[in-house]
């Protein structure tokens, strides 16, 4: 997910907007669900639609609208958060399509790769340096999808779609100079138009499920809430916890999904994933230690004098 910033101490509330965030990311598969059989472009179009007047609101309750007309009349941002925006559809169509087709577990292990691919995209196109523990970690992560792919005969599309879309999205994001709401509002409403022709369309071919029945039309309009609210609880705990304790917490919503996959829609968990998925949790240890071992050598730089720290 796109980066936190680096405090040095974690805000109560903050906690609570993380955990709120990677918390009801977990219980979408439960509420996608519900709405297997809507097709998945007519779903994201109602997240997108139904996202824009929550966004929208957030902002003039923030009195930052003006932010949002700014960046309008700049072509090079525009375009940035137009690739954004895309990026953010694809993530959303992989994921709903997943979960329609029984492959919540491949979707729980794409979320699962994706700080470790974040990491790897650091050190190709940042040129951050890597230290042994992140190498072996991402080796470690590499290791796993390859085992899977060699014992299930195929790719891990799922899996390897999600984590692309959303580790380029959170990539390109930190490349937008604008706030979290701002930016998300920027995309979905960039989005609408398409969302909007999209839906047209398929009312007009008689393939809209919207106003087909109260369990449909309700469950579609309130894909704005799930979509807008959880996002915006993470934009905002970002801001007040470390970059390590968002780290650990962003297992919360793959774990759930893991879970939900294997109990409640009982998916199967064969020999390939049973072999797979430890080496990718070892590899999330592994990149676990490094933040809590970062967070800790920058406290102890924090408190040592300021003439220390330049020796």
């Amino acid at each position: 997910m796109a980066g936190a910033s680096d405090n040095q101490t974690d805000s109560p509330r903050g906690l609570l907007y993380g955990i709120a965030a990677y918390g009801l990311w977990g219980f979408l598969p439960l509420y996608m669900k519900q709405i297997e059989h809507i097709p998945p472009v007519e779903i994201i179009a109602h997240r997108i639609i139904w996202s824009l007047p929550i966004a929208a609101g957030v902002l003039l309750w923030q009195r930052r609208g003006g932010q949002l007309v700014e960046a309008v009349r700049r072509p090079r941002l525009l375009a940035m958060a137009g690739l954004t925006a895309v990026l953010i559809s694809i993530n959303w169509l992989i994921y709903v399509w997943a979960i329609a087709n029984d492959q919540a577990v491949e979707a729980a292990l794409g979320y699962y790769i994706n700080p470790l691919f974040s990491i790897l995209l650091g050190a190709l196109l940042l040129g951050e340096r890597l230290d042994r523990t992140q190498i072996v970690a991402v080796l470690l992560a590499a290791s796993g999808v390859a085992l899977l792919t060699l014992m299930a005969g195929s790719l891990p599309i799922v899996a390897l779609g999600l984590t692309l879309s959303w580790g380029l999205y959170a990539y390109f994001k930190r490349s937008l100079p604008l706030g979290p709401n701002q930016g998300f509002t920027l995309e979905v409403a960039l989005l609408t138009p398409i969302a909007v022709a999209v839906l047209l369309w398929m009312a007009m071919s008689g393939q809209s499920r919207f106003g087909a029945n109260w369990h449909d039309t309700l469950f579609l309009l309130f894909c704005g809430p799930v979509t807008a609210i959880p996002l915006m609880f993470y934009a905002n705990g970002a801001k007040l916890v470390r970059l390590s304790t968002m780290g650990i917490l962003q297992y919360i919503a793959p774990t759930m999904i893991f879970l939900t996959a294997l109990f409640l829609f009982n998916e199967p968990f064969d020999r390939a994933r049973a072999l797979a998925f430890p080496l990718i949790w070892a590899a999330l240890v592994v990149y676990s230690w490094t933040l809590l071992r970062s967070a800790r050598a920058r406290r102890r730089l924090a408190a040592l004098p300021e003439t220390k720290r330049h020796h």
